[in-house]
């Protein structure tokens, strides 16, 4: 009986050992978040573009997957709102995109228009479309550009303000706030969603990661060691951007198509946390003493990573993406003031942050203004995805129906 118990005992090991020899683990591979394509839709043979730059995207989902890496999600973000929907009525317009956000779940992608406005001289009239799409299509990402070379865009600011009231008012459970984001110093052709956007003729790619797991397994070894995080991150992260780049150049090669970089932020979702990585570094909650210093070490790991990059490329903070800061937020150790802090050494700025719903349109005209001056002042990329809850007061518990959203705790703002 104890051979057998023996025998059966070798064979699982040695079982074990081969699948750990033969597969990644799950933290050996970070996920690859975004394979973004960009196109110009012609309104009369859309479906038909969408469906040859599914072709070439897939073809690279399936190259990601050969060399062991999981992919999330393939995305397709095409000229801005006012090209895409010009000459249309804003029912015409309205129904056009409600056309689109039902063909994306038919092929299993995520649509984003680009920004409703990119200057402050553009029409204010494409905000109110993008005001109905966002409050009533699930699918449909957007955006604005709220500063950029030319300095700040105060009227986009004061209408994007007006566009997240109106949304968190008539979106169910205000969510519709969730696929809108207004940009400050963000240039084209980033692969992360909302803030995608592009103004050219199209036919290009780029990738982005979800690396949190990447930074948590440096951290974890190198907890408190800054400059040894730092050039094992470095590292890290490059191994993983440089096979992006080997799929992007074969890729782009086989079908004419443009592999434009990657973005090597270190996005989180879940479980696969941001702050939890942070936390294994400074040995405390986020948002205590030394979290702005992790910061500045991943981000500058990122920029240091030797391939061509594209989009944020610094760090992803976002609240209620990430089970983790969704806690530490409704346990208050930190907030939006921290979290201007930390953009100043890193790259995002404020990403889904919970609002009471009596935000009134002043105040987060405030709040952008802040990230727009951050923005420009330091020539760096950031964004902010504000999102108010409809009738939601401080102290209430968020009750988002969305499994990439984590009810937090609602906190007054000063």
């Amino acid at each position: 009986m104890k051979r057998i118990i023996l025998a059966v005992v070798l064979v699982v090991s040695l079982q074990a050992v081969a699948q750990s020899s033969s597969a990644p683990t799950a933290s050996s591979n970070p996920k690859v978040r975004a394979i973004t394509g960009f196109i110009r839709l012609d309104r009369a043979t859309y479906q038909k573009q969408i469906a040859d730059a599914l072709v070439v995207l897939r073809r690279v989902k399936a190259e990601f997957e050969s060399s062991g890496y999981e992919v999330e999600t393939v995305r397709v973000t095409t000229q801005p709102l006012a090209e895409l929907v010009a000459g249309m009525s804003e029912d015409q317009a309205l129904t056009f995109l409600a056309q689109l956000d039902e063909l994306s779940v038919k092929e299993n992608f995520l649509p984003n228009v680009g920004p409703g406005m990119l200057h402050d001289t553009d029409d204010p009239a494409t905000m109110h479309l993008l005001e109905r799409a966002l409050s009533t299509l699930p699918n449909i990402e957007a955006s604005t550009i709220i500063a950029d070379e030319a300095g700040i865009h105060w009227k986009t600011i004061r209408r994007t303000a007006e566009l997240i009231k109106y949304v968190s008012e008539h979106s169910p459970h205000s969510q519709g706030t969730f696929n809108f984001t207004a940009t400050a110093m963000l240039k084209p052709f980033a692969p992360f969603f909302p803030g995608s956007y592009h103004t050219g003729a199209g036919r290009q790619f780029a990738i982005g990661f979800e690396g949190a797991n990447v930074v948590r397994d440096v951290f974890t070894k190198d907890k408190g060691n800054a400059e040894g995080a730092l050039a094992d991150l470095t590292a890290a992260l490059a191994k993983h951007a440089s096979v992006a780049a080997a799929v992007g150049k074969k890729v782009a090669a086989e079908n004419g198509w443009a592999y434009l970089g990657v973005d090597p932020t270190p996005a989180p979702l879940g479980d696969v946390s941001i702050g939890a990585a942070i936390e294994a570094f400074t040995g405390a909650k986020f948002g205590s003493s030394g979290t702005l210093t992790a910061a500045r070490i991943i981000t500058a790991a990122v920029k240091a990573v030797p391939e061509t990059q594209v989009g944020y490329s610094g760090l992803m903070v976002p609240v209620l993406e990430d089970k983790l800061l969704a806690q530490r937020w409704a346990e208050s150790t930190y907030n939006v003031d921290s979290l201007l802090a930390y953009s100043a050494v890193c790259g995002t700025g404020l990403d889904t942050i919970p609002l009471p719903g009596d935000i009134g349109p002043e105040q987060m005209e405030r709040i952008f203004g802040d990230v727009a001056s951050l923005a420009t002042k330091w020539n760096k990329p950031l964004s902010a995805r504000l999102q108010p809850i409809q009738d939601k007061k401080p102290g209430d518990q968020t009750d988002f129906q969305d499994p990439y959203l984590f009810n937090t705790t609602l906190h007054a703002l000063p």
